[in-house]
C-alpha cells in the first residue's frame, strides 16, 4: 500500500497534535457547530464524555450546553492536546466544567454514569474498535446516547458500516443518522 493511501485512510495513524490546528479553529464552526450537532442529545446538568477530544472543539461546546450543573470528561491520548484544551477552556470560561483525562491507547479509563458520549473523527485511529465500543457502553447510563461521527475522506462507507455493526454487537440500538457536514454519523442508545 502506498504512503499516500495509508495516510488518507488513516491506517495505523494517530493525528499529531500540531495537525489539529488545520481543522480545529474558529472557521470550523461554519461546518461543525457543536451546539447544533450535540444539543439534541445533551442538556443542562448532564455529564458528557468526549473521547479523542483533541484541542477541545466539541468539549468546550458541550461544556457550554451542560452549564454549571453539568460536566464534560475530555479524553485524549496526547497530553499536548489536553494542555491546549485547558487553555481554550479557560478563555471560553468553562474550564471548571471540563475534566481532562489522558488515556492509554487501549483504555479510555473508567468514566461511568455519563449521559452522552461522543467520538468525532477519531474511531478510524483506534486499533481495537470492539474494545473501545465496550468501554463506551460501560460508561453510559441506561438510555444514554452515543454519537459516532467519522470523516468521509478517511472512512469509506463500507468501513463505516463495519464500525456501525460493531457498535450494534456491543448492545447499542441505532436511533438516527444525523446529517453532519463531510461526515458519516450515527446516534445510538444504550438499552
Amino acid at each position: 500500500m502506498n504512503v499516500l493511501r495509508k495516510l488518507l485512510l488513516m491506517e495505523d495513524h494517530l493525528c499529531p497534535w500540531w495537525l489539529a490546528y488545520t481543522f480545529d479553529h474558529k472557521l470550523r464552526r461554519i461546518l461543525h457547530k457543536p451546539e447544533k450537532i450535540v444539543a439534541p442529545y445533551l442538556h443542562e446538568g448532564m455529564t458528557a464524555l468526549d473521547i479523542g477530544c483533541g484541542m477541545g472543539f466539541f468539549s468546550i461546546g458541550m461544556a457550554q450546553i451542560v452549564g454549571d450543573a453539568g460536566s464534560v470528561i475530555a479524553v485524549d491520548l496526547q497530553q499536548k492536546m489536553l494542555d491546549n484544551l485547558e487553555k481554550r477552556a479557560k478563555r471560553a470560561g468553562v474550564a471548571d466544567r471540563i475534566v481532562r483525562y489522558r488515556c492509554e491507547p487501549d483504555n479510555i479509563g473508567n468514566h461511568q454514569n455519563v449521559d452522552f458520549a461522543l467520538t468525532f473523527w477519531m474511531v478510524h485511529e483506534v486499533p481495537n474498535v470492539p474494545k473501545l465500543m465496550q468501554q463506551i457502553y460501560a460508561a453510559l447510563k441506561p438510555g444514554g446516547k452515543y454519537l459516532l461521527v467519522e470523516p468521509k475522506i478517511h472512512v469509506p462507507a463500507a468501513r463505516f458500516q463495519e464500525t456501525v455493526e460493531v457498535v450494534g454487537q456491543v448492545g447499542f440500538k441505532m436511533l438516527a443518522t444525523p446529517q453532519v457536514a463531510i461526515s458519516r454519523a450515527v446516534v445510538f442508545e444504550k438499552e
